[in-house]
């Protein structure tokens, strides 16, 4: 009987074990595959998430001139530099990024209108995914 819905924990070193010893009639097919597909899952939202804060500070940046400090800058480069790492663990989501840009551009117009009403701001990103990306650029 599997325990992977009474507990998770006992099923995944159980899981583990059948794998290390390559015992395939011990292995839950079934909720195994569908927790590695939920690893590569979590990855696609964890850079999507990075990519809209960044873009969201980028707003900031681009929008309000007369806040700009170095916390900011450094909240942008902290955003990058977590992409990064996400992107050398996992080169194949680079494609990714430039498909989730317009949506994580999206949502930064109306983080940005919580704080200030007085925004204009385009519809669409006005950045390249290569430009969000390059280490000390600013817009």
């Amino acid at each position: 009987m599997s325990t992977y819905r009474t507990d998770f924990y006992q099923w995944t070193k159980a899981q583990v074990d059948a794998l290390r010893r390559r015992d395939p009639t011990k292995l839950d097919w079934e909720n195994l595959s569908e927790e590695i597909e939920s690893l590569g899952k979590r990855e696609r939202r964890e850079i999507a998430a990075r990519l809209e804060t960044l873009a969201f500070h980028l707003i900031q940046w681009r929008h309000q001139p007369e806040l700009q400090c170095g916390v900011w800058r450094s909240s942008i480069h902290e955003a990058r530099r977590r992409i990064e790492d996400l992107l050398r663990d996992n080169p194949s989501l680079r494609p990714y990024l430039g498909e989730c840009l317009p949506k994580a551009y999206g949502y930064g117009p109306a983080r940005a209108l919580d704080e200030t009403a007085s925004l204009a701001l385009p519809e669409e990103c006005p950045w390249t995914i290569e430009q969000i990306l390059v280490p000390d650029w600013l817009p």
